[in-house]
């Protein structure tokens, strides 16, 4: 079932990526707007545009007449204590992860259009670290926080033309979280934080982010979907 013209901010890298990949057979085209091309396919679905989201002076590229799906990935893993933390790291992790997302979703509105019946869909990324209090997480627990927020308050004001919804990952292999992971000795101490002991991968958030723009899932709004091994919910 083809999914539309779907836009993807950060889609050239992690999980924005490998969301590129899964919706190439089914999209009509998708647009990526993000720093570099990264490793996009080559195909003629697939278009790139220069985009800076940490830019707040940043143009945003042209959009497609009609658009059925936009997705949000560009964010922040900003893991220091409070103490250390200056007021410009808070508005840096704001502005990329909240206010980039504002932009984009305003920019992305107007050409917002469901078909055959099925409303249009937005998914966003939170994190695991919103829903449980983390260590190290004040910053980007406190502009993810805001994302979702966000997402609610969306939800109903543009329902039922547009769903909204967020994914809430915990640890993600992703070019963004590779210090984190740069030893085996960090990758196994990460995994054993985890009731499913590992870390999840790009392409598992991918297919989260795919069923969420797809119209398998045309019932679900203003949801936060938590992708994270179980960290949120279990204890073991």
């Amino acid at each position: 079932m083809s999914v539309g013209n779907i836009v993807i901010a950060g889609g050239s890298k992690g999980i924005g990526l490998e969301l590129v990949k899964l919706l190439e057979p089914r999209a009509e085209r998708i647009d990526v707007w993000s720093r570099t091309a990264g490793e996009l396919p080559a195909s003629a679905k697939v278009r790139h545009a220069l985009c800076d989201f940490a830019d707040p002076n940043a143009t945003l590229p042209e959009l497609p007449e009609e658009i059925q799906g936009a997705v949000y990935c560009p964010g922040t893993i900003n893991l220091r204590s409070f103490r250390s933390l200056q007021v410009a790291d808070f508005r840096q992790d704001l502005e990329v992860n909240l206010i980039g997302a504002i932009r984009f979703l305003q920019a992305c509105q107007p050409r917002l259009k469901g078909r055959d019946g099925a409303p249009a869909s937005v998914v966003l990324f939170s994190t695991v670290a919103v829903g449980q209090g983390m260590p190290m997480h004040a910053s980007v627990a406190a502009s993810k926080g805001a994302i979702e927020g966000l997402m609610r308050s969306l939800a109903a004001e543009w329902a039922p033309k547009i769903r909204v919804n967020a994914i809430a990952p915990a640890l993600t292999d992703t070019p963004l979280a590779s210090r984190l992971l740069s030893t085996p000795e960090k990758r196994e101490a990460m995994a054993a934080r985890y009731p499913l002991k590992r870390i999840g991968t790009a392409e598992e958030l991918a297919h989260a982010a795919m069923f969420l723009v797809s119209s398998e899932c045309n019932w679900v709004t203003g949801q936060v979907l938590g992708v994270d091994g179980g960290m949120s919910s279990c204890r073991v």
